[in-house]
């Protein structure tokens, strides 16, 4: 195996994006639940996301969702997000809110709304050549609830001619990458249902559209590591949405529910080039229904960085040596060797030696940020789905 100080080069490379709607308040189906210092604007959200990386290193860009991150001035949100040591990244479109996309958005049997939907990816587009970032994700809501509600293979058709007009749309160095969602809330048949029909449409739109990988966008017992491999393989693995499910899309915290899962995962982005790879982006998904925004986000790119180590500290030679001998055991005890490798005194000895706190949860905790933003930031609105 590895030593920790044969890793740290690479440790360096890491960058996990922050979703700014992670700093809203979230909750369940019958509940959303407020906060004191929930940020009110867009140019709040960064400053919060900007603390994320103050305290870790790990996320140096924060991904805004359009229209709950919309604002005035982009150039002026992207000067912000500069001046407090970070970047905007992703722009995510949202054609699954207004009443309109009822039935459908990209899909939807009314080229009028067609329209609508194709109209707001372009000013997402906008958006990103204002703000100099990449890419372009998007989720639909879209399916249906019941048998015969829609034309299946239609459906499909009206989707891959609304991407095509949106991805004739992007720059040269822009990307469009589409996400893909097993259910919900289209109970019946999802448009984009599964890292198949995600690929099957990017593949025919060309090199710069790739597939979103959300880890909790999967049936039980899915072998999400196996669609990791395949889609580096296929070089179309654009970006990861990371987070935990226990039942279902659950959007809690990364290695929550399964750490091991977690460590297999990144197994595979190592073995197939996907670390530090610019054309794979590590982003989280999440929504912190309980516990404390920030330091949920602290604690998740921790959780990531954790799982990363012990992946970068498997031994590769010993485990391709033991696989072609057919040893089954030796494989499985380096494989776990690796799992079970307890990196978190390293970690945090690397991190003081870079100038960062050894423990980033304990030093937010000790930073009174939190009271700060309760004091200050009474009155208004706060964001939340829909804001």
């Amino acid at each position: 195996m590895a030593r920790f100080a044969d890793i740290t080069g690479l440790l360096e490379r890491q960058a996990i994006e922050l979703p700014s709607w992670a700093f809203g308040n979230s909750g369940t189906r019958f509940k959303v639940f407020g906060t004191p210092g929930t940020p009110r604007t867009p140019f709040e959200k960064v400053r919060d996301a900007a603390t994320v990386h103050e305290y870790t290193g790990l996320a140096p860009t924060v991904a805004i969702h359009i229209p709950w991150d919309t604002v005035d001035d982009y150039s002026l949100l992207s000067r912000t997000a500069h001046d407090h040591g970070i970047a905007l990244g992703t722009v995510n479109s949202n054609t699954f809110q207004d009443d309109e996309y009822k039935f459908g958005s990209l899909t939807h049997t009314d080229p009028v709304i067609r329209r609508r939907a194709i109209d707001h990816h372009y000013a997402c587009i906008d958006i990103l050549s204002e703000i100099g970032a990449r890419d372009l994700k998007i989720w639909l809501a879209d399916g249906t609830n019941y048998p015969g509600q829609g034309d299946i293979r239609r459906r499909q058709d009206l989707l891959a001619e609304s991407l095509r007009a949106i991805y004739d749309r992007l720059g040269p160095d822009q990307r469009l990458v589409l996400e893909y969602k097993l259910f919900e809330p289209a109970f019946y048949h999802t448009d984009v249902p599964d890292w198949g029909t995600s690929f099957a449409h990017v593949s025919a739109l060309g090199d710069r559209a790739m597939v979103c990988l959300d880890t909790g966008h999967h049936a039980p017992g899915t072998n999400i590591e196996f669609i990791v491999a395949q889609l580096l393989r296929l070089g179309r693995l654009g970006s990861f949405d990371f987070n935990s499910r226990f039942y279902a899309d659950d959007d809690l915290i990364v290695g929550a529910a399964d750490p091991f899962q977690l460590f297999r995962i990144l197994v595979e982005v190592v073995n197939g080039g996907g670390y530090g790879n610019p054309d794979v982006a590590f982003m989280l998904d999440q929504c912190h229904n309980i516990e404390a925004k920030i330091p949920g986000q602290i604690r998740s790119v921790l959780n990531v960085q954790e799982m990363t180590a012990r992946a970068l500290l498997l031994d590769r030679d010993a485990l391709r040596a033991a696989q072609d001998s057919g040893d089954v055991l030796a494989a499985s005890a380096v494989f776990m060797d690796a799992f079970y490798t307890d990196v978190r005194a390293d970690l945090a000895a690397w991190r003081e030696n870079r100038g960062l706190p050894g423990d980033p949860m304990a030093a937010f905790a000790a930073s009174g940020y939190l009271d700060r933003i309760a004091t200050d930031r009474v009155g208004g609105r706060q964001a939340g789905w829909g804001a």
